[in-house]
């Protein structure tokens, strides 16, 4: 496929081997525990990443937009949940996946958005089941465990054709705040349990209740107890990033995507390089800056991955990316030519990975061995 110094940059790399010791951790610490793993595909969106937690087969997944479920139903997967809150407009796109046979199911956390499901499946005939979004975390979106609203959802669900309440899910958000693995694990155990109860709820009802879904890379990794829980979504520890290393969910070494960049200029008064993978390249994405560490735009590593030294991006624009000691100490430009190729770890990999259209995969090497299309857009 070509050598690693003859891209054109910007470019997105992918390590291969270390994208499978990824999916392959997940599913070691989820073995056993009486879960399925759904994972989650919108950090990945490439078929070749997602066949890793299947050991190249196929499973269950969770997408984030329906161009994803396209995708992903072309190439197999059929049984896909698309984890994002239901709108009116897109009923008619998830019933031509529904009717090609793909097994879909839809979130919701409203009786008026109920309401409209059961409606809409009641005038066209088809059935496309719910779950009920929980919030376990105050995070973003849900219905509380404990309001009676929730019930009032899943009767709003009962239709001509039959239940279309399938479950309730939920995303623990909030585990990315945390400071330590101990405090992970509590988040975890505030997911697991606050859905349990919800689905207790609408038992308790006399509503039916198939699938209780949860699932952030940090719960997931460190949940102690799956008890009462049927799958586990997750999507970031295909190939981690610097959040996770600032939470101690990974080591750097293990963030497998990065971005290659290349030295066009020089301010030797500051200390800085100019790159040209500028946050278009990079994403705006700071979310290191409230951790411990902050790793500005990203870290800088060598072209074999290596961090040099205390280097991050510490600024950017839309394509130039500014290099500079971590520190603010002086560094010698001189030592990065014009020309030169830098590596950028991501602060969220969702977000850098979403700047770009392929993979340039390689295996520890300067060689590409792959070329892997993202699927963008919504």
């Amino acid at each position: 496929m070509g050598d690693l110094h003859d891209l054109e940059t910007p470019a997105l790399l992918l390590e291969r081997g270390k994208t499978q010791a990824n999916a392959r951790r997940l599913g070691a610490t989820l073995a056993g525990r009486g879960v399925t793993l759904r994972p989650h595909v919108k950090t990945a969106k490439n078929a070749e990443v997602v066949h890793m937690a299947f050991e190249g087969g196929h499973g269950p997944i969770t997408v984030s937009t329906l161009a994803e479920a396209e995708h992903f139903f072309a190439n197999g997967f059929t049984d896909i949940l698309y984890a994002v809150g239901l709108a009116p407009v897109k009923l008619p796109h998830i019933e031509s996946l529904v009717r090609e046979g793909c097994a879909l199911k839809v979130i919701l956390d409203s009786p008026q958005a109920a309401q409209i499901l059961t409606d809409y499946c009641s005038a066209h005939e088809v059935r496309i089941p719910a779950l009920v979004e929980i919030d376990t975390d105050d995070h973003r979106a849900g219905v509380r465990p404990d309001d009676p609203v929730l019930v009032e959802i899943g009767r709003r669900l009962e239709s001509p054709m039959g239940s279309l309440l399938a479950g309730v899910m939920t995303h623990a958000g909030n585990s990315y705040t945390s400071t330590s693995v101990a405090e992970m694990a509590e988040w975890a155990e505030r997911e697991r349990s606050l859905t349990v109860r919800a689905a207790t709820q609408l038992r308790a009802a006399g509503l039916r209740v198939d699938t209780v879904s949860v699932g952030s890379t940090p719960t997931a990794l460190f949940g102690r107890s799956f008890e009462g829980v049927t799958e586990v979504r997750a999507g970031v520890y295909f190939f981690f990033d610097l959040v996770m290393v600032g939470l101690s969910v990974c080591a750097t070494e293990e963030i497998s995507i990065s971005v290659l960049a290349s030295v066009i200029g020089h301010q030797p008064a500051k200390g800085w390089l100019i790159t040209d993978g500028g946050w278009m390249a990079l994403s705006r994405d700071r979310g290191t800056a409230k951790q411990a560490v902050d790793q500005g735009y990203g870290q800088v590593c060598d072209t074999r991955g290596r961090p040099i030294e205390d280097l991050v991006v510490m600024d950017a624009n839309q394509e130039h990316g500014i290099v500079a000691r971590r520190s603010g100490e002086p560094l010698d430009v001189t030592r990065f030519p014009v020309g030169t190729r830098l590596r950028i770890l991501p602060i969220h990999a969702c977000a850098t990975a979403a700047q770009h259209s392929r993979y340039h995969v390689v295996d520890g090497g300067d060689q590409v061995i792959g070329d892997w299309p993202r699927v963008n857009g919504w």
